[in-house]
């Protein structure tokens, strides 16, 4: 096969990764609490109720900001349901997901798991824009972030947190333009009322960062001038636009999915459009942010039927995917998509984080392992700490019935603090191995210190509670860098970590 080449130059950059790029999701579905994260009477568990071997696996995965509580869950979403003495709090009908929720994790327990987690761990409220408007969103910020002296802070003390929880980061709902969400709006109905609510919660703290609800994929029929009606209301008022995408095979086409960050990227670049022209029309020199706070591999084809057979259980099995390692693979492409557009894409939200389309699995009172996806995670989010380097990959392509020609290699590089380099890379291609040739120009790197890859001989294999060790990442030998080339074999159907000093 052909050689996939680019050059990496520190001359040639796209922008500083954000932390915030690592941030991954919990919403109140399915098992990802329940079970997930917060189990009593696990083995494991801690005073608080939180599963420790989770926390742990957490901590490995590198993950930073966490939204919360939803999601289509957080339309019906009260958020004084879940604050007080649990004995005291009441059992609701969860319409997005058809399930009951007991509100034994509520706020106080979310921002304790944050602090367990550690310091990188930085809280994304989301407020109900679906049921509930302006003033329940003043009060949630003044239950949360008010020292005291007023009725809700000092109840947040009586309830046993004297400390503010100092949320920065609030979501102005969710998914807004879906027909599916509990309280869909117009973009004009919504625009008016993220507008309303942004100016509000500013007059209690101007130095909130507020992100308004985007369209919940490229391919909603209303898609960018939804963006462009929203943000001409809260232009001036919000720091970021979300995006949300999910992907999947389709009809067994693997060559598409494995593409599927063309989509992304695709999507990342039409929003900052959109974003760019408004701020024109308007005449500012603001620029708005992206929020991608929803992205993974999800066989959401699956899901309606799952829903639609629930009658209000208690945290149900749903969603609860199991990667192999074509998943994995696209899952790394799609980091790469966001560390190629880290100069707007400033946050972005694995959606989610444990048992529901999550990179961590759990049983119930028993152990908790890794998904295949869980790798690429970990890597980018401890070695993709740094600069973006530009890549213009010149590779060998393939046809996509989705996509058209796609190239064959999709990569990036960050350069770490202290000048060292990691490449990411995906070889797209599922039978042949991609000889790969870098060069690297006034870059003082003259060795690799590490070639590890995700691969293996059967595309579906994957890691379950039986075997949960059956993929992991494995050592590469034969990666060279020799006066400034780096030269390397990516093997089929693989994602790749190069780490250069």
């Amino acid at each position: 096969m052909r050689t996939a080449r680019f050059t990496l130059d520190p001359a040639f950059t796209v922008g500083e990764v954000n932390p915030r790029l690592f941030g991954s999701f919990v919403e109140h579905l399915g098992r990802c609490v329940y079970t997930g994260v917060f189990e009593p009477d696990h083995p494991t568990a801690d005073a608080e109720g939180l599963r420790t071997d989770v926390l742990d696996l957490v901590r490995e995965l590198g993950v930073t900001a966490i939204r919360y509580p939803g999601g289509n869950f957080v339309s019906g979403y009260k958020w004084e349901d879940s604050v007080g003495p649990v004995e005291d709090r009441p059992r609701r009908l969860d319409l997005a997901w058809r399930s009951t929720e007991t509100n034994r994790f509520g706020l106080s327990e979310y921002i304790a798991f944050l602090k367990k987690i550690g310091p990188q761990a930085e809280p994304m409220m989301a407020v109900n824009l679906g049921t509930r408007g302006v003033a329940e969103a003043l009060e949630l910020q003044e239950y949360s972030n008010h020292p005291s002296g007023t009725t809700l802070s000092d109840l947040r003390v009586e309830h046993g947190d004297k400390d503010p929880f100092g949320i920065r980061m609030w979501c102005l709902g969710n998914e807004m333009d879906g027909p599916w969400q509990t309280g869909h709006k117009t973009a004009e109905e919504y625009g008016r009322i993220a507008a309303e609510t942004a100016r509000a919660m500013r007059q209690i703290d101007p130095g909130v960062e507020l992100v308004a609800c985007g369209s919940s994929g490229q391919s909603m029929e209303t898609f960018a001038e939804w963006e462009a009606t929203v943000l001409e209301e809260t232009y001036d008022l919000v720091d970021y636009i979300s995006l949300h995408a999910y992907y999947e095979p389709l009809d067994g086409d693997v060559d598409s999915f494995l593409a599927s960050a063309v989509d992304m990227e695709s999507f990342i670049e039409n929003v900052v459009a959109t974003c760019d022209h408004v701020g024109a029309r308007l005449k500012s020199k603001k620029k708005i942010d992206l929020s991608f706070d929803e992205w993974n591999v999800w066989y959401l084809s699956r899901t309606e039927a799952q829903v639609s057979a629930l009658d209000w259980p208690e945290a149900p099995r749903l969603l609860e995917d199991n990667y192999n390692v074509t998943d994995a693979v696209v899952f790394g492409s799609l980091l790469i998509a966001l560390l190629r557009h880290a100069d707007r894409v400033t946050v972005a939200c694995l959606a989610q984080l444990v048992n529901v389309i999550a990179p961590i699995m759990t049983e119930p009172g028993g152990p908790a392992w890794r998904q295949t996806t869980f790798f690429p995670f970990a890597q980018a989010s401890r070695y993709g700490r740094g600069e973006v380097l530009d890549v213009r990959v010149d590779s060998p392509t393939y046809e996509t019935k989705k996509y058209g020609e796609a190239d064959l290699l999709h990569a990036t590089a960050v350069r770490a603090e202290d000048g060292t380099v990691t490449v990411f890379a995906v070889n797209r291609s599922r039978t042949a191995a991609l000889p790969l040739d870098v060069a690297l120009n006034g870059l003082d790197l003259t060795s690799v210190v590490e070639h590890s890859a995700l691969a293996d001989a059967d595309p579906e294999a994957r890691n379950t509670l039986a075997e949960p060790e059956r993929v992991t990442p494995h050592p590469v030998d034969g990666t060279t860098l020799d006066d400034g080339r780096l030269s390397a074999v990516l093997e089929p159907l693989s994602w790749n970590v190069i780490r250069l000093a």
